[in-house]
């Protein structure tokens, strides 16, 4: 079984949503994905159980590999499909209705002993953040995100485009309480790193050999009070002084190439 195959059964759903265009989710409440790779990952997905599929002729031939021949497909012109996404959201000709994915418990993952980092993200909201988050999660073989339920941005088109089909195999995981998330992490062997632009010491200087739990606050208020507190030690990243700091999907794929590289 490969890498990715382990993880399969570790595809956390992203939960509430509301309805209405460009929430990502059907009125009936179903999730609703665009873009070639997010629609094609999708229906790879043995996890996902798809509804329905609106598309072009030409989106259907961007695809790898062939529908089966009783899968619902409803083709339609590109100005039809824009109806059916985010304003201006470059749906590539592709946009599934499916059901959401099933929720994961924190307790999996760490059960599960995985070898790659984990990524807690304190109230970072804007889905296109999320997403490239997901997709370097991927790249870099992360274990899980864990977000706070009421503070993370729903599953949905936007997350999954950016996410660029990451979505499918990236545990998700939502938690009411983040602090008590941190503790079960701890708990479990995890060192608890906090990244905040006034610490000391580097990301490479704080790196232990063990298990690591990466934690990234919101752009510009940073992580909030009580998740620092929760933190076993606090890094920086080395950037120049001519910028005062990173967006926080660039500073997550910079952080994990650093566990990945250590």
């Amino acid at each position: 079984m490969s890498k990715r195959d382990g993880k399969k059964n570790l595809r956390g759903r992203a939960g509430r949503m509301q309805g209405g265009r460009g929430s990502g989710r059907a009125s009936q409440g179903q999730v609703r994905l665009w873009g070639r790779h997010a629609v094609e990952a999708a229906l790879k997905n043995p996890a996902r159980r798809h509804r329905k599929l609106w598309a072009t002729r030409e989106g259907i031939a961007s695809l790898d590999g062939e529908l089966p021949a009783d899968f619902p497909v409803e083709y339609a012109e590109g100005a039809d499909l824009a109806r059916l996404v985010a304003r201006d959201a470059p749906h590539q000709g592709l946009v599934l209705e499916c059901d959401p994915l099933e929720d994961i418990h924190l307790s999996e993952v760490l059960e599960s002993e995985p070898d790659g980092p984990l990524l807690v993200l304190d109230q970072v909201t804007d889905p296109h953040n999320v997403g490239a988050i997901l997709r370097s999660a991927a790249a870099f073989g992360a274990a899980a995100i864990v977000t706070q339920d009421r503070h993370a941005p729903p599953e949905g088109g936007v997350v999954g485009k950016s996410a660029s089909g990451a979505l499918e195999f990236v545990p998700w995981v939502r938690v009411v309480n983040l602090a008590r998330a941190l503790e079960e992490m701890a708990e479990a062997g995890y060192w608890r790193i906090g990244l905040a632009g006034e610490a000391e010491a580097t990301l490479a200087e704080a790196l232990p050999a063990g298990p690591v739990a990466l934690v990234l606050g919101a752009e510009g208020e940073g992580m909030r009070h009580n998740i620092t507190a929760h933190c076993d030690a606090l890094a920086r990243l080395p950037i120049s002084d001519a910028m005062e700091s990173l967006n926080v999907s660039n500073a997550a794929a910079i952080a994990l190439y650093a566990v990945a590289t250590r």
